[in-house]
């Protein structure tokens, strides 16, 4: 599916009445068509049947030369030879740094034939964070060897239709695409690019995706989460991973085709008994969009370069980065849930 942007023809779809989508933005005033992408819909609602608006202010097709740094902020950007990680907005804000051994570092990414190529390399000489702290989830590891990306939205939304297509990187490492609201965490997915060891031939083609609660009484434990084999290697292909989020649950879809519907009360349900929390749908505030990379020491760790590079092509086996390959972030909203400006 190619993106596109249409701006000088949107006037005259909406006159052949062609695109629904155009209309609804020409008639609400927000924004002149001849500023305005039209983005392509959702690959689930291709008739626009919900009536989606797109969202321009947090949705990117990655088309330009260099990243926009007033939408992303980009995780241990570079000062005097050191990654600095100081978020924009919220100066005063603790920015991770990554799941140690790998660290987020501001030089692994770049922008490629319309993609955001995020890059896991094999850097043991980078300037690693020296003090090793307990996290809240796994062992307390010291950063070494690998860097990995963070890039965040600058910009929150609440509800609304979400959609990347991407393709995670073939190696020992999650290729992530989630967000963060206050006391809140959707993991839209975490998809792991290559098995290793025994009983784990599943994982390089399963999608782990969870609802977290950061209060006090859940302290950031899944209050939902499944587990779905998609019958595809993630990291074989690009595919379209959808979701749609409201105040009465999510419905998750790939490549267009529904793959789980999840209502609010199922989630309440799965809280009550594995968190003994009444109340498991906390996703009812806005999120900030992250996509990362990270390291999961309890599937395996690459502990060398020609590990990281197992499963690279020929050719590009010695330059120590693997790719987690994202060729578009989407976000499509109804009229209730719109910001003025951001359309």
């Amino acid at each position: 599916m190619n993106k596109i942007t249409l701006s000088v023809l949107a006037s005259s779809l909406v006159a052949c009445g062609l695109n629904p989508q155009a209309e609804q933005i020409q008639e609400s005033g927000l924004t002149a068509l001849s500023a305005q992408p039209i983005s392509v819909l959702p690959l689930s609602d291709p008739n626009n049947e919900s009536q989606w608006i797109y969202n321009t202010e947090v949705s990117d097709e990655f088309e330009s030369a260099s990243l926009d740094e007033d939408r992303w902020y980009i995780v241990g950007k570079f000062e005097d030879g050191k990654p600095v990680y100081k978020h924009p907005d919220k100066p005063n804000k603790k920015v991770w740094k990554g799941r140690a051994p790998s660290q987020f570092s501001g030089r692994n990414y770049r922008l490629e034939d319309g993609k955001l190529i995020l890059e896991t390399r094999w850097e043991p000489d980078f300037p690693f964070y020296g003090e090793i702290h307990k996290p809240v989830f796994g062992d307390a590891l010291p950063y070494e060897n690998l860097t990995t990306a963070c890039i965040i939205g600058r910009r929150d939304f609440k509800y609304g239709y979400i959609e990347i297509k991407s393709k995670a990187a073939d190696a020992e490492v999650s290729s992530a695409f989630w967000s963060m609201g206050k006391k809140l965490e959707v993991d839209f997915f975490e998809l792991f690019g290559d098995h290793r060891g025994e009983n784990k031939d599943h994982i390089d083609r399963q999608l782990w995706w969870s609802i977290r609660d950061w209060s006090k009484a859940v302290k950031g434990k899944p209050t939902y989460t499944e587990y779905k084999d998609l019958g595809f290697r993630v990291a074989d292909d690009f595919h379209v991973y959808g979701i749609e989020w409201d105040e009465d649950g999510f419905k998750y879809y790939i490549d267009g085709k529904l793959l789980s519907d999840v209502p609010a009360a199922k989630v309440d349900a799965f809280a009550k008994e594995h968190r003994g929390v009444d109340k498991g749908y906390v996703a009812t505030k806005p999120l900030n969009l992250w996509l990362d990379q990270e390291t999961f020491p309890w599937h395996g760790v690459p502990d060398s370069l020609e590990d990281l590079e197992k499963n690279s092509p020929e050719g590009k086996k010695e330059d120590g980065i693997v790719d987690f390959e994202i060729e578009y972030v989407r976000v499509w909203q109804k009229k209730p849930n719109i910001k003025a400006g951001a359309y």
